[in-house]
Parts: C-alpha cells; structure tokens; sequence
C-alpha cells in the first residue's frame, strides 16, 4: 500500500530560521517526480525555489501563500508506492485544495499515474507487496540542506472525497495547466514579469497583469508598471481604471506618479508594510549596526576625469566592456591591500578585531525586493574584465529575486555606489559586521582648478564610512586620500599592481 511522507521546511543555511511562501507550484493531486521544485518561498536572503525529495502523488499542503512558516514545519505530503485498492489518496488535515485528481467515485489510480508518466519513486521505496518498504530521500542538497533517509512512519489513507467535488475543482482549475497554478497568465504563453514578488503584488490588488504592459525590456512588466496602475487606481477610485491606465506604455520619467489627489476631499487610507522578508532583514542589520558600530564619515572631492578617459580608451580597445564600478572595486582593494585595518571585523564576544586576508566586496543594489548586498568573492585576486562580468552576474541575480543566501553574506567590506541615484555625497551606514564603507557620488561636471586654471572637469565626491575602534582618522584619511589619487590618476593604481 502507499506510503504517505511528509517533507518538511528544510533548513535554508546561514541561519535562516523561517521563510515566507510566495508561490505553490503543485497542487494537491499533481505526480512530482524526485527533487522537482513543489514551491517558492522568500527569506530574509533570497528567494529560493524548494525541491520535494520524494516522488508520488501530493495528498497535502500546508500553509497558503503569503503565510510564514518556521523551520521544521511541514510544507506537504506526498503518497509514494502504490495505493491500497480500496483508498485514494490522503486528504490530511490542513491540506489546501482537493483530495485528488476526480476519477470514477471510490476509486483513484494517483500513484499508477505516477509510474504510467515514467515518474520514479523515491530511491529505496518499494512498490506493490513493497509499499511498505523503506523510503528515502534523494540526497541532493538544497543550501545546505541534505535531504535524508525519509522516517519510517505511516498515515492512515483516508476515502477519496465523492465526484461532487469534482465540478468545484474543475472551476478552480480555469487558467491552470496539468493542475498549477498559473496566475495571471494567457492561455497562449506567459506575462513577461520581472519576479514573482510582481505577480503576488498584483494578484493581491486584483490586478490582471494581461491587460498591462511593461516599461521594461522586451515589455516586461516591473513593479513600477503595477505601482503605477494601482495609484492611478486608487486616484480614480477603482481597479477599472487602474487597468485603462496600464493599457498603454507609460513614460520612463512617470514610473512614480505622484501621490493620489484627495477623493471627495478625503485623504488616501494609510499604508502598512509588514516589516519581514528582505525589508525586514535589512531593519534588523541597519539597526544593530547603529547600536554596535560607533562610525565615523570622511569624504573628499576627487578629479575623476582621468578615470573616465581611461575607462573609455580601454574599452575602445576592443574585447569585453570594463564597468567603471569594476574600475572602482579593483582600486577598493588596492587601497585595503595598504590599509588592512579596514578589511576587518570586531568580535566583541572575543574582545578581539579580526583582520581578513581576503576581500570580499560587498556592493549595494537597489532591487524591487528592497536594498541587497551582494558579495564578489575574492575581489583582490579578479581584474577589471572578471570584476566586470561578476557585477553584471551578480546585479541581474539580484534583480531576478534569485540570489542565493551564499551569494549575500560573508563580505568584509562594501562598495557602495548612490550616484546611480542622481545624489552627490551620503553617510551611509555600515553593513554589519563589517569594518568600513566607501560610498561613490555622481560624476557630474564642475568647475575645478586644474594646472593651474579653471576648467570644467568631471568631479565626484566619495566618502568612507568606518567603525572607530578598528583604526583612528589618519588611517581612515590614509585610505580615502589613496583612493581619490587613483581616482585623479589612474596611473598610481599601476604601481600597486
């Protein structure tokens, strides 16, 4: 007879204690094969597609989207083996959705199915007189997880719900393809959208993203379109006109509207965000840091024409294009490379200040998901070019919401570059537990004296950001003063190379 496992919230590494689930993507019912992902869910790090280390037929789901779920807790039940003839399969408690796909009454072949579509059982599980037997996980890991022998344990197989279920299934099932849910999405091919986060903030606002269309490359639909038509929704007053605003492309310049006039001359209703998931992360980091670190900021104005002359004769040059946030990193570890004390930590466990011998660069990226820190390991020992291609990799990743917890955490110290943003100068606060921040102003031209005369020279302000108790002003300024000369004069960078 079918074996009924549960597979439950694996532990997602780096001590990730809970997750949020943002999509299912079986429904109770649906054959998974072995390690096909059942469902996506977001941490504080990232979001993370979770495979099911079982294959059989889903009898139970737990938790709706949107919901938090700890650790340990059970996300569904899969039935492996083969079924006793007089049960269907499970319907446990707490399950979302149906008991099964609707056959005859009384009757189910779910696990047959299984086999008929060439889906194998977990590795070790028996079939037929060997359903009984003993059934394991695949042993692939998932961010540190490694899916292990399943426990030897059995559930009760419960009767399949009557064929009256069955209309109010197929009614549900409008829209889904072999029983998932495909959410806002034409029947001949999916919405271009940027993540997930997108769908789930439109389906929440009873917002079609069919009748959208996107700002974004190739009309992808990002989380500005859906703001914009909600605000012009709630201008109106309906989500009617929320989807005639986002009929038609909107200009790159009107992505955030202005807020929405007074209707019958009363203010817009209050907005809460719950503070969880990245957002809720970031509160927590930003807040520590502020109570632990007792930082200093200094800042200089540098000369960056040079760098822009030589970013451009290099890429003239021909091969692969350099970044200039490539250039910058590349001169971040230079300059850690002659001040160390600002590639550390302080363990205030151990009252000890640990200096790396390595540097991992942390840079700043605005996201739809809220600011995130990715990490280039071992930026001291990559050049412009992997620089470069790293940053693209790791910004896209970013953008996409698929950044692994691995990929953001472990920096030693962060580059951040808010001149993206149109602002000159920031004091921004240090990324916890790390020592130091250089933060990147825009490049703008100004008036500045250069040999002698005033010329019109593209002039950027950069700021450090550093915990006092790793090192005092001098070194602090040592560092800046060396980072804004390579900055005027890229040539000084080569005698450090």
């Amino acid at each position: 007879m079918a074996q009924v496992l549960e597979f439950k919230l694996p532990d997602l590494g780096e001590g990730l204690t809970e997750a949020e689930i943002v999509r299912w993507m079986v429904e109770v019912g649906d054959v998974v094969a072995v390690d096909q992902p059942v469902v996506e869910v977001e941490t504080a790090k990232a979001m993370v597609e979770v495979p099911c280390p079982y294959g059989g037929v889903v009898t139970a789901r737990f938790g709706e989207e949107g919901a938090e779920l700890p650790v340990g807790a059970p996300l569904l039940t899969v039935a492996v083996g083969e079924p006793a003839e007089s049960a269907g399969p499970a319907g446990a408690t707490g399950a979302t959705g149906p008991a099964g796909p609707a056959g005859p009454a009384g009757s189910t072949d779910g696990a047959g199915a299984a086999r008929s579509a060439g889906e194998q059982p977990a590795r070790g599980s028996g079939a037929g007189g060997e359903g009984a037997g003993e059934a394991k996980g695949s042993g692939n890991v998932l961010v540190g997880y490694g899916t292990s022998e399943a426990p030897a344990r059995r559930r009760r197989v419960r009767p399949q719900r009557t064929a009256s279920a069955a209309p109010a299934r197929a009614g549900r099932t409008n829209g889904r393809t072999n029983g998932r849910v495909r959410s806002a999405e034409p029947a001949d091919g999916p919405v271009p959208v940027i993540s997930p986060l997108v769908r789930r903030l439109a389906r929440q606002n009873g917002l079609d993203l069919r009748e959208l269309t996107g700002s974004g490359p190739d009309g992808l639909i990002l989380r500005a379109d859906v703001e914009y038509a909600l605000r012009a929704a709630a201008a109106r007053g309906g989500t009617t006109a929320a989807h005639e605003a986002a009929a038609a492309p909107h200009p790159a310049g009107q992505l955030r509207a202005p807020a929405p006039a007074l209707v019958g001359g009363q203010p817009p209703a209050e907005v809460r965000t719950p503070l969880k998931g990245v957002r809720g992360a970031v509160a927590d980091k930003l807040s520590r840091s502020r109570r632990e670190i007792p930082d200093a900021t200094c800042w200089v104005d540098a000369d960056a024409t040079e760098l822009m002359r030589a970013r451009a004769a290099m890429n003239a040059a021909g091969g692969p294009k350099i970044s200039l946030v490539a250039l910058l990193a590349r001169i971040c570890t230079a300059a850690l490379a002659r001040f160390p004390e600002l590639n550390s930590t302080v363990d205030t466990e151990a009252g000890e200040i640990v200096r790396f011998g390595h540097v991992h660069l942390g840079f700043a990226a605005q996201t739809d998901r809220g600011l995130v820190v990715p990490v280039v390991r071992d930026a001291h020992a990559r050049d412009a070019e992997e620089l470069t291609a790293e940053f693209a990799r790791l910004t896209e990743a970013a953008r996409a919401g698929r950044l692994t917890p691995g990929e953001l955490t472990g920096g030693t110290f962060t580059l951040n570059n808010y001149g993206v943003f149109g602002v000159d100068g920031s004091t921004p606060i240090i990324n916890h537990p790390e020592a130091a921040m250089l933060g990147v102003g825009r490049i703008v031209p100004k008036p500045w004296v250069h040999e002698g005369e005033l010329a019109a020279r593209q002039v950027v302000q950069l700021s450090l950001t550093f915990d006092h108790r790793v090192c005092d002003g001098g070194t602090a300024g040592g560092f800046l003063r060396y980072v804004a000369d390579c900055v005027e004069q890229p040539a000084v960078l080569l005698r450090t190379l």
